[in-house]
Protein backbone atom coordinates (compact mmCIF):
# COMPACT_ATOMS: atom_id res chain seq x y z
CA UNK A 1 0.00 0.00 0.00
CA UNK A 2 1.71 3.54 -1.08
CA UNK A 3 1.55 6.23 1.88
CA UNK A 4 -2.08 7.79 1.39
CA UNK A 5 -1.12 11.29 1.68
CA UNK A 6 1.44 12.83 -0.77
CA UNK A 7 2.40 15.86 1.88
CA UNK A 8 2.53 15.87 5.59
CA UNK A 9 2.85 18.33 8.24
CA UNK A 10 3.81 17.80 11.77
CA UNK A 11 3.07 20.66 14.38
CA UNK A 12 5.30 19.21 17.45
CA UNK A 13 8.33 17.65 16.65
CA UNK A 14 8.59 15.61 20.07
CA UNK A 15 8.56 11.47 20.77
CA UNK A 16 5.37 11.12 18.73
CA UNK A 17 5.70 13.09 15.67
CA UNK A 18 9.37 11.89 15.30
CA UNK A 19 8.07 8.27 15.25
CA UNK A 20 5.61 9.76 12.60
CA UNK A 21 8.35 10.63 10.54
CA UNK A 22 10.60 7.64 10.77
CA UNK A 23 7.94 5.05 10.11
CA UNK A 24 6.39 7.16 7.10
CA UNK A 25 9.84 7.28 5.63
CA UNK A 26 10.58 4.02 6.16
CA UNK A 27 7.00 2.85 4.53
CA UNK A 28 7.50 5.38 1.46
CA UNK A 29 10.53 7.23 1.18
CA UNK A 30 8.73 9.69 -1.15
CA UNK A 31 6.29 11.03 1.13
CA UNK A 32 7.50 15.14 2.04
CA UNK A 33 7.19 15.95 5.12
CA UNK A 34 7.03 19.43 6.84
CA UNK A 35 7.63 20.00 10.53
CA UNK A 36 7.46 22.98 13.49
CA UNK A 37 8.39 23.14 17.19
CA UNK A 38 7.74 26.74 18.64
CA UNK A 39 11.09 26.59 20.23
CA UNK A 40 13.94 27.40 18.21
CA UNK A 41 16.54 24.43 20.27
CA UNK A 42 14.26 21.86 18.96
CA UNK A 43 13.88 22.86 15.38
CA UNK A 44 17.73 23.10 15.16
CA UNK A 45 18.04 19.54 16.51
CA UNK A 46 14.95 18.34 13.70
CA UNK A 47 17.53 20.10 11.30
CA UNK A 48 20.59 18.60 12.50
CA UNK A 49 19.36 15.13 12.32
CA UNK A 50 17.42 15.18 9.55
CA UNK A 51 13.99 14.91 11.22
CA UNK A 52 11.69 16.51 8.42
CA UNK A 53 12.01 17.05 4.72
CA UNK A 54 11.81 20.42 5.76
CA UNK A 55 11.92 22.02 8.94
CA UNK A 56 9.75 25.29 9.12
CA UNK A 57 9.89 28.65 11.36
CA UNK A 58 6.14 29.47 11.04
CA UNK A 59 2.94 27.55 11.63
CA UNK A 60 1.61 28.91 8.36
CA UNK A 61 4.44 27.50 6.29
CA UNK A 62 4.06 24.36 7.65
CA UNK A 63 0.54 23.61 6.99
CA UNK A 64 0.91 24.76 3.12
CA UNK A 65 -0.14 22.52 0.41
CA UNK A 66 -0.39 19.64 3.74
CA UNK A 67 -2.86 16.86 2.72
CA UNK A 68 -2.80 15.77 6.43
CA UNK A 69 -2.16 18.13 9.46
CA UNK A 70 -1.22 16.18 12.59
CA UNK A 71 -1.04 18.32 16.15
CA UNK A 72 1.53 16.84 18.05
CA UNK A 73 1.01 19.49 20.93
CA UNK A 74 0.34 19.04 24.31
CA UNK A 75 -3.83 18.98 24.34
CA UNK A 76 -3.83 22.10 26.33
CA UNK A 77 -2.77 24.34 23.51
CA UNK A 78 -4.04 22.38 20.68
CA UNK A 79 -6.87 24.81 20.40
CA UNK A 80 -4.68 27.76 20.08
CA UNK A 81 -2.80 25.55 17.39
CA UNK A 82 -6.09 25.09 15.38
CA UNK A 83 -7.42 28.68 15.62
CA UNK A 84 -3.33 29.99 14.14
CA UNK A 85 -3.71 27.66 11.03
CA UNK A 86 -7.24 27.20 10.31
CA UNK A 87 -7.39 30.31 7.56
CA UNK A 88 -4.54 28.52 6.11
CA UNK A 89 -5.33 25.09 5.33
CA UNK A 90 -5.70 23.50 2.15
CA UNK A 91 -9.41 22.46 0.86
CA UNK A 92 -10.00 19.04 1.87
CA UNK A 93 -6.98 18.54 3.85
CA UNK A 94 -7.23 16.43 6.94
CA UNK A 95 -6.43 17.61 10.12
CA UNK A 96 -5.46 15.39 12.94
CA UNK A 97 -4.02 15.03 16.28
CA UNK A 98 -2.41 12.40 18.65
CA UNK A 99 -3.91 13.47 21.69
CA UNK A 100 -4.59 11.19 24.47
CA UNK A 101 -8.03 13.08 25.11
CA UNK A 102 -10.62 13.05 22.69
CA UNK A 103 -13.73 15.17 24.08
CA UNK A 104 -11.68 18.20 25.35
CA UNK A 105 -9.33 18.26 22.21
CA UNK A 106 -12.81 18.28 19.63
CA UNK A 107 -14.17 20.81 21.43
CA UNK A 108 -10.89 23.16 21.90
CA UNK A 109 -9.87 22.12 18.23
CA UNK A 110 -13.27 21.64 15.83
CA UNK A 111 -14.61 25.30 15.73
CA UNK A 112 -11.37 27.01 14.29
CA UNK A 113 -11.20 24.73 11.38
CA UNK A 114 -12.83 25.34 8.26
CA UNK A 115 -16.28 23.53 6.59
CA UNK A 116 -13.49 22.52 3.77
CA UNK A 117 -11.41 20.33 5.99
CA UNK A 118 -11.87 17.37 6.97
CA UNK A 119 -11.20 16.64 11.15
CA UNK A 120 -10.39 13.34 12.17
CA UNK A 121 -8.78 12.88 15.54
CA UNK A 122 -6.66 9.96 16.43
CA UNK A 123 -4.44 8.37 19.57
CA UNK A 124 -1.74 6.16 18.80
CA UNK A 125 -1.65 3.96 21.96
CA UNK A 126 2.55 3.51 22.03
CA UNK A 127 5.21 5.81 23.60
CA UNK A 128 8.16 5.73 26.24
CA UNK A 129 9.19 7.57 28.86
CA UNK A 130 11.42 10.04 26.56
CA UNK A 131 10.32 13.29 25.10
CA UNK A 132 12.04 15.42 22.56
CA UNK A 133 12.96 14.96 18.69
CA UNK A 134 15.64 13.04 18.96
CA UNK A 135 13.60 10.12 20.94
CA UNK A 136 11.88 9.36 17.97
CA UNK A 137 12.22 6.05 15.73
CA UNK A 138 10.40 4.38 13.53
CA UNK A 139 8.97 0.92 15.11
CA UNK A 140 7.29 2.47 17.73
CA UNK A 141 4.00 2.04 16.56
CA UNK A 142 4.82 -1.50 15.16
CA UNK A 143 1.74 -3.78 16.32
CA UNK A 144 0.64 -1.18 18.88
CA UNK A 145 -3.26 0.38 18.41
CA UNK A 146 -3.76 3.92 17.29
CA UNK A 147 -7.43 4.31 18.31
CA UNK A 148 -9.47 6.51 15.35
CA UNK A 149 -12.51 8.92 16.86
CA UNK A 150 -14.70 10.42 14.05
CA UNK A 151 -16.52 13.54 15.00
CA UNK A 152 -20.21 13.78 14.31
CA UNK A 153 -20.35 13.76 10.38
CA UNK A 154 -17.21 13.03 9.96
CA UNK A 155 -16.33 12.27 5.69
CA UNK A 156 -16.19 8.57 5.65
CA UNK A 157 -13.41 8.43 3.02
CA UNK A 158 -11.41 10.94 5.18
CA UNK A 159 -11.85 8.86 8.20
CA UNK A 160 -10.86 5.32 6.09
CA UNK A 161 -7.70 7.65 4.64
CA UNK A 162 -6.49 8.12 7.98
CA UNK A 163 -7.09 4.67 8.97
CA UNK A 164 -4.72 3.45 6.15
CA UNK A 165 -2.02 6.06 7.01
CA UNK A 166 -1.78 4.53 10.78
CA UNK A 167 -1.84 0.55 9.25
CA UNK A 168 1.06 1.80 6.74
CA UNK A 169 3.31 2.94 9.57
CA UNK A 170 2.60 0.13 11.66
CA UNK A 171 -0.24 0.43 13.83
CA UNK A 172 -3.56 -1.73 14.36
CA UNK A 173 -6.49 0.24 14.25
CA UNK A 174 -9.45 0.55 15.50
CA UNK A 175 -12.98 3.36 16.06
CA UNK A 176 -14.30 4.28 18.78
CA UNK A 177 -16.77 7.26 20.08
CA UNK A 178 -15.27 10.43 21.91
CA UNK A 179 -16.98 9.41 25.61
CA UNK A 180 -15.92 6.10 25.41
CA UNK A 181 -12.34 6.77 24.51
CA UNK A 182 -11.39 9.55 27.15
CA UNK A 183 -13.05 6.33 29.75
CA UNK A 184 -10.55 3.66 27.83
CA UNK A 185 -7.76 5.46 28.59
CA UNK A 186 -8.39 6.54 32.21
CA UNK A 187 -7.98 2.86 32.77
CA UNK A 188 -4.96 2.08 30.60
CA UNK A 189 -2.78 4.77 31.20
CA UNK A 190 -4.31 8.10 32.71
CA UNK A 191 -4.77 6.40 36.28
CA UNK A 192 -1.92 4.28 36.26
CA UNK A 193 0.16 7.53 35.64
CA UNK A 194 -1.28 8.95 38.43
CA UNK A 195 -0.37 6.22 40.34
CA UNK A 196 3.51 5.95 39.68
CA UNK A 197 3.58 9.71 40.00
CA UNK A 198 2.01 9.28 43.64
CA UNK A 199 4.22 6.34 44.32
CA UNK A 200 7.52 8.36 43.55
CA UNK A 201 6.27 11.23 44.95
CA UNK A 202 5.73 9.11 48.32
CA UNK A 203 8.84 7.52 48.69
CA UNK A 204 10.62 10.84 47.87
CA UNK A 205 8.34 11.96 51.32
CA UNK A 206 8.95 9.18 53.62
CA UNK A 207 11.62 10.93 55.54
CA UNK A 208 13.08 7.80 56.98
CA UNK A 209 13.98 6.28 53.60
CA UNK A 210 17.06 8.20 52.48
CA UNK A 211 17.38 8.68 48.75
CA UNK A 212 20.42 5.75 48.40
CA UNK A 213 18.32 3.87 49.34
CA UNK A 214 15.70 4.62 47.26
CA UNK A 215 17.72 4.89 44.10
CA UNK A 216 20.11 1.72 45.26
CA UNK A 217 17.15 -0.88 45.74
CA UNK A 218 14.81 0.09 42.79
CA UNK A 219 15.62 -2.86 41.53
CA UNK A 220 11.74 -4.35 41.66
CA UNK A 221 8.33 -2.47 41.36
CA UNK A 222 9.50 1.01 42.03
CA UNK A 223 11.94 1.14 39.13
CA UNK A 224 9.02 0.38 37.24
CA UNK A 225 7.18 3.17 38.87
CA UNK A 226 9.81 5.92 38.18
CA UNK A 227 9.96 4.98 34.52
CA UNK A 228 6.35 5.75 34.45
CA UNK A 229 7.25 9.07 36.71
CA UNK A 230 9.81 10.13 34.11
CA UNK A 231 6.81 11.01 31.21
CA UNK A 232 7.02 14.65 30.25
CA UNK A 233 4.85 16.30 32.81
CA UNK A 234 3.80 19.36 30.47
CA UNK A 235 1.95 16.34 28.40
CA UNK A 236 0.22 14.80 31.65
CA UNK A 237 -0.32 18.11 33.22
CA UNK A 238 -2.86 18.78 30.12
CA UNK A 239 -4.27 15.27 30.32
CA UNK A 240 -5.64 15.26 33.91
CA UNK A 241 -6.88 18.50 33.56
CA UNK A 242 -8.62 17.53 30.33
CA UNK A 243 -10.02 14.05 31.27
CA UNK A 244 -11.29 15.15 34.78
CA UNK A 245 -14.39 12.80 35.01
CA UNK A 246 -13.26 9.67 33.56
CA UNK A 247 -9.92 9.61 35.39
CA UNK A 248 -11.47 11.02 38.61
CA UNK A 249 -14.14 8.19 38.43
CA UNK A 250 -11.32 5.48 37.63
CA UNK A 251 -9.74 7.01 40.89
CA UNK A 252 -12.85 6.25 43.12
CA UNK A 253 -13.16 2.73 41.73
CA UNK A 254 -9.29 2.06 42.20
CA UNK A 255 -9.30 3.59 45.81
CA UNK A 256 -12.75 1.23 46.60
CA UNK A 257 -10.37 -1.60 45.54
CA UNK A 258 -7.38 -0.38 47.59
CA UNK A 259 -9.70 -0.13 50.72
CA UNK A 260 -10.69 -3.92 50.22
CA UNK A 261 -7.07 -5.10 50.25
CA UNK A 262 -6.32 -2.85 52.90
CA UNK A 263 -9.15 -4.56 55.19
CA UNK A 264 -7.18 -7.91 53.85
CA UNK A 265 -4.33 -7.02 55.27
CA UNK A 266 -5.63 -5.88 58.64
CA UNK A 267 -7.54 -9.07 59.26
CA UNK A 268 -5.12 -11.69 57.80
CA UNK A 269 -7.49 -12.75 54.74
CA UNK A 270 -4.76 -14.52 53.17
CA UNK A 271 -7.61 -16.10 50.69
CA UNK A 272 -8.96 -12.99 49.45
CA UNK A 273 -5.35 -11.04 48.66
CA UNK A 274 -4.58 -14.86 46.84
CA UNK A 275 -7.79 -14.76 44.77
CA UNK A 276 -7.03 -11.30 44.13
CA UNK A 277 -3.92 -11.64 42.80
CA UNK A 278 -4.44 -14.45 40.95
CA UNK A 279 -7.40 -12.32 38.81
CA UNK A 280 -4.97 -9.74 38.22
CA UNK A 281 -2.54 -11.96 37.35
CA UNK A 282 -4.43 -13.21 34.21
CA UNK A 283 -4.59 -9.80 33.00
CA UNK A 284 -1.16 -9.48 32.37
CA UNK A 285 -1.06 -13.17 30.52
CA UNK A 286 -3.73 -11.78 28.48
CA UNK A 287 -1.47 -8.27 27.08
CA UNK A 288 1.21 -10.63 26.66
CA UNK A 289 -0.93 -13.38 24.17
CA UNK A 290 -1.80 -9.97 22.29
CA UNK A 291 1.58 -9.06 21.48
CA UNK A 292 1.26 -5.92 23.52
CA UNK A 293 4.52 -6.64 25.88
CA UNK A 294 7.15 -9.10 26.28
CA UNK A 295 7.27 -12.54 28.13
CA UNK A 296 10.52 -12.09 28.19
CA UNK A 297 12.75 -12.08 31.85
CA UNK A 298 13.06 -8.45 33.56
CA UNK A 299 10.64 -7.36 30.60
CA UNK A 300 13.15 -8.10 28.05
CA UNK A 301 15.96 -5.92 29.53
CA UNK A 302 19.51 -6.04 28.71
CA UNK A 303 21.21 -7.94 31.42
CA UNK A 304 23.94 -5.34 31.02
Amino acid sequence: MSQPYEKVALIGLGLIASSMFWAMKRHDPSVHVTGFARSAATRDIAREIGLCDAVCDSLVETVQDADLVVLCVPVGVMGDVAAEIGPHLKAGATVSDVGSVKQAVIDAVAPHLPTNVHFVPAHPMAGTEHSGPRSGFAELFDNRWCLIVPVEGSDAQAVKTLTDFWISIGSNTAHMDPEHHDLVVAVTSHAPHLIAYTMVGVADDLGRVSDSEVINYSAAGFRDFTRIAASDPTMWRDVFLNNKEATLEILGRFTEELFALQRAIRTGDGDHLHDYFTRTRAIRRGIIEAGQDTDAPNFGRSAK
